[in-house]
């Protein structure tokens, strides 16, 4: 009896990742109205999934930089310089 609980587990835990992790095939669906549905539902885990990283990414701080304000001086700077002499 535990063993057979063993391997119901082990084929739950190894068959579900499975399943989800591979990408719907949209272009294998005969039917159109189907392989439509199925591009729609695509597209709007495309969307979802691109609002959640750029706000993730418009959550993370910027990176300090203390040389900009010495960038900004040198390139000043350089601007006065004659390129063509």
């Amino acid at each position: 009896m535990k063993r057979v609980s063993w391997i119901l587990l082990t084929v739950a835990l190894t068959g579900s990742p499975a399943a989800a992790a591979t990408p719907e095939q949209c272009r294998f669906i005969e039917a159109r109205a189907e392989r439509e549905a199925c591009y729609q539902r695509q597209e709007a885990a495309r969307l979802a999934r691109q609002k959640m990283n750029e706000s993730r990414q418009a959550e993370q701080p910027k990176p300090y930089e203390p040389m900009a304000a010495d960038d900004a001086q040198l390139a000043k700077a350089i601007r006065g310089i004659c390129r063509g002499c």
